[in-house]
């Protein structure tokens, strides 16, 4: 088999004998969309500045629709970096490299497959990206998180069944900004299981969080009510009998001191609305990037992408089996990243 990288061309060669006697051969060729592994292309002159659909078009000779899908796909690069913007436009010598085997790139809204952390017929374990909803919080609100998860359990379905909606059920939440784990039901009885857990605050949840000042080791305990006197949520001022609000309690552990901030980690006893938004922030210490529970801060706030809380451990009784499941993330990019500038 001889191969024209150039060209993209095969030529097949078979020698066979025919009837005991002279040796014939036949040349098969044919032209192919893909033969290398990764083929890369420069921009030329002539090309520079046009939009990359065109210039992976003229590059590769493929038609429009190839052209787009391929980079939709992730399977175009420039420079070594994933582009799946087909308008961009791209300057003069940029090399462009094609790579069949680059695994698909999710599209916009999709959760990437390692977002599912752990699947079986009962329950299903999440790592929420910040800035999306764990469900709708307006009746029109799409792209949720529950309605990505049912979206990638049914690609996990047979061809068949594909058009059967998933199951899901919510037992817990994370806000909006908050990444990290959480996980979702998929039976009746595992539901039941879980919001009984949760009610008896045997499940197991760990925050890791960036908070203004110099947080201290301690327990919050308050009761939390809906409007604290200011329009927001937060502790009952006050004596608080046990009708007024709900009992919140919040363990914190000073981890690290940064420049003008603390790595904390926080473990849930209970598990109330803004519950460490609103315990850090009475106490002085607001969440870097927080934007609601931040009033009256004498200090200039810290900037960040986001509210620096994640979700980095969670563990329950599998509702099935029984068994003590646990689940332990790191912290995404940009959390490190703003750690890192703190450390500096």
């Amino acid at each position: 088999m001889k191969r024209d990288s150039g060209t993209r061309r095969i030529s097949l060669r078979f020698y066979f004998a025919r009837s005991g006697a002279n040796a014939g051969v036949f040349e098969l060729s044919h032209y192919i969309a893909r033969v290398a592994a990764s083929e890369t292309r420069p921009v030329p002159t002539e090309l520079a500045g046009k939009p990359l659909d065109g210039i992976v078009r003229a590059l590769f000779d493929v038609s429009w629709g190839k052209a787009r899908g391929w980079i939709q796909s992730g399977k175009i690069t420039l420079d070594g970096a994933p582009c799946t913007d087909s308008e961009r436009r791209v300057r003069a010598g940029v090399t462009v490299a094609l790579t069949m085997s680059a695994p698909r790139r999710p599209s916009e809204g999709e959760l990437p497959p390692e977002a599912l952390v752990h699947v079986d017929a009962h329950v299903v374990v999440v790592d929420k990206p910040a800035g999306i909803s764990t469900i709708p919080f307006e009746e029109n609100e799409r792209g949720t998180l529950d309605e990505r998860v049912r979206a990638a359990l049914a690609r996990r379905m047979p061809k068949g069944d594909r058009g059967t909606r998933p199951s899901l059920g919510v037992v817990h939440r994370l806000d909006k900004e908050t990444s990290g784990l959480i996980v979702f039901t998929r039976t009746w009885l595992a539901k039941q299981s879980l919001t009984q857990q949760f009610r008896a605050h045997t499940v197991h949840r760990r925050y890791l969080a960036i908070a203004h000042g110099h947080v201290q080791t301690r327990t919050f305990r308050s009761n939390i009510v809906a409007n604290r006197g200011d329009g927001l949520r937060g502790s009952f001022r006050g004596r608080a009998p046990k009708e007024i609000g709900q009992l919140a309690i919040t363990h914190v552990e000073l981890l690290e001191k940064l420049d003008g901030a603390s790595l904390v980690a926080c473990r849930l006893e209970t598990g109330r609305t803004h519950q460490i938004r609103i315990h850090l922030s009475e106490a002085g210490h607001p969440l870097v990037g927080e934007r609601v529970y931040i009033r009256h801060f004498p200090i200039e706030p810290i900037p960040a992408p986001r509210m620096m809380l994640h979700a980095a451990e969670l563990g329950f009784v599998h509702p099935a089996t029984n068994a003590e499941m646990r689940w332990e993330l790191p912290l995404p990019k940009d959390m490190e990243q703003t750690l890192a500038r703190l450390r500096a």
